[in-house]
């Protein structure tokens, strides 16, 4: 469920984004399913994902742990653990290329150097063993064949770039020196080190105090303009995102049940799961009472429900929820809804 912090409402309308390049969007995820296959059972993880992203853009991915959210994310990158992941259909289109038809040599040098990614638990993302200014360096030694001295050279720019004080004095430290906040800032100067055309940010602020999570925030957001990099923010914490994204994506059970750009999700929700998501959180201008929940549980992924997957949680259903799987409702202006009463979610909450 999210984090208690106050859904605020987007301050600024979103900074435009780049143009499509000619033929399509920078990254096309189109009718993603993945299982995974263990001794217990075949778990449905991913069931039919699709979304895009284009140059310069923010889109945020939410929804509950076990949700889908980062199985997708790690499909992109190419780093399943197959098995027991099982890719059964799909397609990863990233500038008209299916990266899952390529091979594995090629996909290679994708990872990294046009799509990177940043894991939420920096400190264990980083080797404890070496200091940073040697881990930044270690990847533009391998993957570009700078010197040793162009490297450190390249390595304290990039920890300026992400705004550490200090960068070249700090070159020499361990990870477990550094703070949290700082950690995450190392981690994206090393994913910033091949210059991506996306990058993929793993709920980047886990563990950190409300302030570093808005100075993290805003760092990605400045790097994302500066830099014209299209970003995939990966979070359950509606509050974190309202003045960054410019496209949201909700994921229930390994599916997106609402797809919104980001002044119309907050204003007007239009799947039943996430209203529950933005009257769960607390707000300034409600005080006392009990906070607003979620009823019951996430599905099991090796027995999803019938029809509508969100069916036994939802406060909507009516028959035809547990008989039929709701198709996307577009709502008009690209937006989509699978819910079969799309319409009177958002009628109550715009009313």
């Amino acid at each position: 469920m999210p984090t208690p912090t106050p859904p605020p409402t987007p301050s600024q309308p979103p900074t435009p984004a780049s143009p499509t390049p000619p033929g399509g969007h920078l990254l096309e995820v189109q009718d993603l399913h993945i299982e995974f296959r263990t001794g217990e059972g075949v778990a449905k993880v991913i069931n039919g994902v699709s979304y895009h992203l284009d140059p310069g853009e923010t889109l945020a991915v939410l929804g509950e742990s076990g949700s889908g959210k980062s199985v997708t994310a790690q499909a992109i990158m190419g780093i399943l653990d197959t098995p027991p992941a099982h890719i059964r259909s799909g397609q990863i289109r990233y500038q008209g290329r299916d990266l899952l038809e390529l091979p594995e040599e090629q996909r290679r040098q994708v990872r990294g150097k046009e799509i990177a990614m940043i894991f939420q638990d920096a400190l264990s993302a980083l080797n404890p063993v070496f200091p940073v200014g040697w881990q930044i360096g270690e990847t533009l030694r391998q993957r570009l064949g700078m010197s040793r001295a162009d490297a450190r050279r390249r390595a304290v720019q990039l920890m300026e770039l992400v705004q550490i004080p200090g960068a070249a004095s700090r070159l020499g430290d361990y990870p477990h020196q550094f703070s949290g906040g700082m950690r995450q800032r190392v981690m994206i100067a090393m994913t910033l080190a091949m210059e991506p055309k996306v990058l993929i940010a793993d709920e980047p602020t886990t563990a950190l105090d409300v302030t570093v999570q808005a100075q993290i925030m805003d760092l990605l957001a400045d790097l994302r303009r500066d830099l014209n990099m299209a970003l995939i923010l990966i979070t359950h914490d509606l509050g974190v995102v309202a003045d960054v994204a410019d496209r949201i994506a909700v994921m229930y059970a390994g599916r997106i049940v609402e797809h919104a750009d980001v002044r119309s999700l907050y204003r007007a929700p239009a799947h039943p799961y996430t209203k529950g998501l933005l009257e769960s959180i607390p707000r300034l201008d409600q005080r006392g009472g009990k906070l607003s929940t979620i009823r019951g549980l996430p599905p099991n992924l090796m027995r999803i429900p019938s029809g509508c997957p969100f069916h036994p949680r939802c406060p909507y259903v009516q028959q035809v929820c547990v008989d039929v799987v709701p198709h996307d409702l577009v709502l008009g202006d690209g937006r989509t809804s699978a819910c079969h009463f799309a319409q009177e979610v958002h009628d109550d909450r715009a009313s």
